[in-house]
C-alpha cells in the first residue's frame, strides 16, 4: 500500500465514512439543506484548528454535491480526496414534528434516501498518490461502516493501514440502523483502534444494555490498549486509558448554545485527536482537557473571536487552547 511518494501538502489527517445532506423541515412546506455526517464533521472540526486535514468519499455531481464541494473549500479541507460521481445524492430528511395545544412536541422523525447513493461507489484506490506516505492519523465511523459495499471496503482499508504502523480513531455515531448485524463491524473496528469514541447512550444501544458499563468492560476486553472516550449527555467526558480514568464536567450549555450532543460528541473526538497529534507523549489528563475544551467550544457562541455564527466544528485552536487551561480533569476512583 505504501507509496514511494512524499507529498508534504497532503492531509496528515483523513476521515471516512459518510458526509450527506440533511433535509430539514423548519416550516410545514419548507425545508432546509445543510451538510451532516460524523466523520465529515471531525475532519472540519481539525482542519479548523489547523490540520492538514481530508474528508475521503464520493459526492455526487448535483446541487446537492457542490453545497458539500463548496462546504469542504470554504473549511480547507484538501479537496483531491473527494471523488464526484454521477450518481445520487445521499439524502436524510429530518422532521422534528410540531408543538401541539396541548400536548408536547412530536420526536424527530428521520427518513434516509441511499438506495444506490453516490457515497456506496467510494473507491480508496482513486486517492491521490502518496497519501498514505503523508498520513498521520486515520479515522473511521458513522454509515460509511453500515452500508455495504462501501463498509467492506472501509474495514479492509483501516485493517491495511493498522498494518502499516498509522494510528486510527474510531467513532460508530451509532444510529437505527445499528443493530446486531453490526456487532461484527463493531468488534472488528474496536480491536484495531487507538482512539474510540461512544456516548453512554451509544454503549448502551450497540451493547443492549441498559448499563453502559458493560460495554466499557466488553471493548476493554477486545482492546485493553486503546484511550476510550465516553461523553456523558453533553454533561461530562471521561477518558478511559486502560484501568484508569480521567473525567472532566462540561460547563452549562445556555439557551443560545445549540450545538447538538451529536456536534459536541464529534468536536470531542477532534480535540483529543489534535492534542495526541501534537502532544504525542502527553498524559491522557492532558488529551482530555483538549477534548472537553474543543466540545465546550463547539457548543458556545465564540462573539469574542467574530465567530457568533459558526458552525459547531468551527473550533479556533487558540479559543481551544484558551479554554483547555482551564479545564481540571479528575482522576476516578
Amino acid at each position: 500500500m505504501t507509496s514511494g511518494v512524499l507529498h508534504p501538502d497532503l492531509a496528515h489527517f483523513v476521515s471516512f465514512g459518510e458526509v450527506r445532506i440533511d433535509l430539514r423541515r423548519v416550516a410545514a412546506h419548507q425545508w432546509r439543506s445543510v451538510c451532516a455526517g460524523s466523520p465529515w464533521q471531525v475532519a472540519m472540526a481539525l482542519s479548523s484548528m489547523g490540520e492538514l486535514s481530508a474528508f475521503a468519499g464520493a459526492i455526487s455531481r448535483d446541487w446537492f454535491g457542490r453545497e458539500i464541494w463548496q462546504a469542504c473549500a470554504e473549511a480547507h479541507l484538501d479537496l483531491r480526496f473527494l471523488q464526484q460521481l454521477p450518481k445520487p445524492p445521499l439524502l436524510n430528511f429530518v422532521c422534528e414534528g410540531d408543538a401541539g395545544d396541548q400536548a408536547g412536541p412530536e420526536p424527530e422523525e428521520q427518513l434516509l434516501l441511499g438506495s444506490d447513493a453516490v457515497d456506496l461507489y467510494f473507491r480508496p484506490e482513486g486517492l491521490p498518490a502518496g497519501w498514505v506516505k503523508a498520513l498521520r492519523w486515520a479515522h473511521f465511523g458513522g454509515l460509511g461502516l453500515v452500508r455495504e459495499p462501501l463498509a467492506s471496503r472501509l474495514v479492509a482499508l483501516a485493517e491495511a493501514l493498522k498494518a502499516e504502523g498509522k494510528k486510527i480513531s474510531y467513532a460508530p455515531a451509532c444510529c437505527a440502523v445499528m443493530d446486531s448485524r453490526y456487532d461484527e463491524m463493531l468488534e472488528r473496528m474496536c480491536r484495531l483502534a487507538d482512539v474510540i469514541e461512544l456516548s453512554q447512550a451509544e454503549l448502551c444501544a450497540l451493547f443492549r444494555s441498559a448499563d453502559y458499563r458493560l460495554g466499557l468492560a466488553q471493548i476493554s476486553a477486545w482492546n485493553p490498549a486503546a484511550l476510550l472516550l465516553v461523553n456523558f449527555a453533553g454533561q461530562r467526558i471521561s477518558l478511559y486509558a486502560g484501568a484508569q480514568e480521567w473525567a472532566a464536567d462540561l460547563p452549562p450549555q445556555s439557551a443560545e448554545e445549540e450545538a447538538s450532543p451529536w456536534e459536541v460528541c464529534d468536536a470531542s473526538v477532534a480535540g483529543l485527536l489534535f492534542s495526541l497529534m501534537h502532544h504525542p507523549g502527553a498524559q491522557p489528563e492532558l488529551h482530555l482537557r483538549w477534548s472537553v475544551a474543543a466540545a465546550t467550544a463547539a457548543r458556545s457562541a465564540k462573539p469574542e473571536y467574530g465567530l457568533a455564527h459558526a458552525q459547531p466544528w468551527t473550533l479556533p485552536p487558540a479559543l481551544v487552547a484558551t479554554l483547555a487551561a482551564g479545564v481540571r480533569p479528575e482522576a476516578g476512583a
